[in-house]
């Protein structure tokens, strides 16, 4: 059954969490004030930032843009906040540093909701960027065709910020996580979405220097414990096994560059 529209739902709600990220976050800015689709709102989640973050969100006033800056318990219970505020239809995580990849990404993911009867998960592919946004790289792994909560065997098949999610539908992260709850959040939203629609392009630029890429390794550690609880040690075990092919050829990859 379609959604209500008004002016005073939006259809969509950009979440961005922020915490000394004067470096990173104009970027960010820019590109949600670019987009050409307007029915949206901004929430800015900050976590008392001590640099010129806030400087800089000042400058970046908009009606459409609400700020919010308090102390918390990090990136998750941050994104926590931005839920239990948000009033739009459908969920965005866009962190400090990520971007929409062109003006029109946002109009391209309405259409995707709207033309498909409002779907559980729209979804998209992801590049890398770095600090100037600079493109550096396709991310490893594509969105697949057929997404279901079963695809995150695989791993994180579709990156965080390129997967946009029904409100109704979304729980809350797990503080217990502190690198990949968002790994969690993405299984839990599939499980209980009963459709999910490709928008086969690249939709985020996504800053390879964020807080999962500079703790790869633990964050790795939390997505097996994950995977183990969803799907079951031994097949988590397996799965695993055919990894080390995949890792090996990254890194083959990573040391010829």
């Amino acid at each position: 059954m379609p959604l209500p529209m008004d002016e005073a739902t939006p259809l969509v709600s950009i979440i961005t969490v922020t915490f000394n990220a004067e470096s990173t976050v104009e970027a960010t800015l820019k590109s949600v004030d670019s987009q050409t689709f307007s029915n949206f709102e901004h929430i800015i989640i900050d976590g008392a930032s001590t640099d010129g973050t806030l400087s800089i969100l000042s400058r970046y006033r908009s009606n459409k843009r609400a700020v919010y800056s308090e102390r918390d318990r990090g990136i998750y219970d941050g994104m926590n906040k931005g839920i239990s505020i948000a009033k739009g239809h459908y969920l965005i995580f866009l962190n400090a540093g990520d971007t929409f990849h062109a003006s029109d990404t946002l109009q391209k993911i309405a259409c995707a909701i709207t033309d498909n009867d409002f779907p559980g998960v729209v979804y998209g592919q992801t590049e890398l960027v770095d600090s100037e946004g600079n493109y550096v790289a396709e991310r490893h792994l594509r969105a697949p065709k057929d997404l279901s909560y079963k695809s995150f065997q695989n791993g994180m098949v579709v990156c965080h910020q390129a997967f946009v999610a029904l409100a109704k539908l979304v729980p809350l992260y797990d503080l217990r996580y502190k690198y990949s709850a968002d790994y969690d959040w993405c299984i839990q939203c599939l499980q209980h979405s009963r459709r999910n629609i490709l928008i086969d392009e690249t939709l985020i630029d996504y800053l390879q220097e964020g807080t999962t890429t500079a703790h790869h390794k633990a964050s790795l550690k939390e997505r097996f414990k994950i995977m183990c609880f969803y799907y079951g040690t031994i097949p988590t075990l397996i799965k695993h096994a055919g990894f080390i092919p995949r890792y090996m050829r990254r890194r083959s990859k990573n040391l010829k560059q």
